[in-house]
């Protein structure tokens, strides 16, 4: 009976602790697995051979979707939109009779446009959440050295008690330490697979010291409070442009809304003004007016710095 009880209760406890884990490494070693299966398996997911390197020949598209963030094979990711693509674009010439270049815009769009933007989106929210992440890291790092702890076990540490993104991606750095390649490539790599600026900083700054020596807590210490300070300074322009860019949504939406409104309200409104030969090449010309508008107006609220 003590034996049964103890059997459950360590099944539950390991059902917990699973369950527990702050971040998706955490998770798969809780899982028993070996540490260099886990490394393994955790870059294959994002895109990347088993050594970190990009899985093929396109790079700039096998870095977006790495940066991404966004787990699983990319080729099925890609087959995925192409086929629904394909299919939309034939239910609606089937249904609706659109034309052969209509139908095949609508290819276009969804199937290699639309996942583009997917990948761009994601990149974005998660390099986001990454920048607010990584101030912190760097104190903890920096806090550890000051402990006496060599930087990979600061780096283990980190990876041990942040969330995700930035829990993974420096368990990934930490194990690729422990298997042997140096802290400078590691921390390169990283960067490379986040996308983000300040790893870019901090890249450099862990190459100029390993050359030339210096105190790295006090480099460490120093780029935190950086990246502190460029973190408020965008989140008070965001705040400073947030009535441009409300502007923006209510000008660009105005008309469509109005136009479907009408459509549903009054279908007979515009009368056979759709049967004119001039309606196509103005609603193109008037649309793609807009759309160089919309992107004026998006130029003038978002600031890189």
């Amino acid at each position: 009976m003590i034996l049964a009880a103890e059997s459950f209760y360590l099944s539950y406890a390991s059902r917990r602790v699973r369950a527990g884990v702050i971040n998706r490494r955490l998770s798969r070693l809780a899982e028993e697995a070996p540490a260099e299966k886990t490394l393994q398996g955790l870059l294959r997911e994002r895109g990347l051979t088993e050594s970190g390197d990009f899985i093929f020949g396109m790079v700039a598209l096998n870095r977006l979707y790495t940066q991404s963030g966004i787990t699983g094979n990319p080729l099925a990711f890609g087959a995925m939109f192409i086929l629904a693509g394909l299919v939309l674009a034939l239910m609606l010439k089937l249904l609706l009779a659109l034309s052969m270049v209509a139908a095949l815009s609508v290819f276009v769009l969804v199937g290699f446009a639309l996942p583009l933007l997917v990948l761009r989106r994601a990149r974005n929210k998660r390099v986001q959440k990454f920048a607010r992440q990584l101030p912190d890291a760097l104190d903890m790092i920096v806090r550890s050295l000051r402990a006496g702890h060599p930087s990979s076990v600061a780096i283990a540490l980190v990876a041990r008690e942040m969330p995700d993104p930035l829990g993974t991606e420096f368990g990934i750095v930490a194990d690729e330490i422990t298997f042997g390649l140096s802290l400078e490539n590691a921390v390169r790599k990283l960067s490379q697979r986040v996308g983000y600026e300040g790893l870019h900083l901090l890249s450099v700054s862990l190459s100029i010291q390993s050359k030339t020596g210096g105190n790295l807590t006090e480099i460490l210490a120093n780029l935190s409070s950086v990246l502190r300070e460029r973190q408020k300074l965008r989140m008070k322009i965001r705040a400073l442009s947030s009535e441009g860019r409300m502007s923006a949504w209510v000008i660009s939406l105005f008309p469509v809304v109005m136009f479907i409104i009408l459509q549903f309200a009054a279908p007979a409104y515009y009368g056979n003004v759709w049967n004119n030969p001039v309606i196509t090449p103005v609603f193109v010309i008037f649309g793609a007016w807009a759309l160089l508008g919309d992107f004026v107006m998006y130029r003038m609220v978002n600031f890189d710095f």
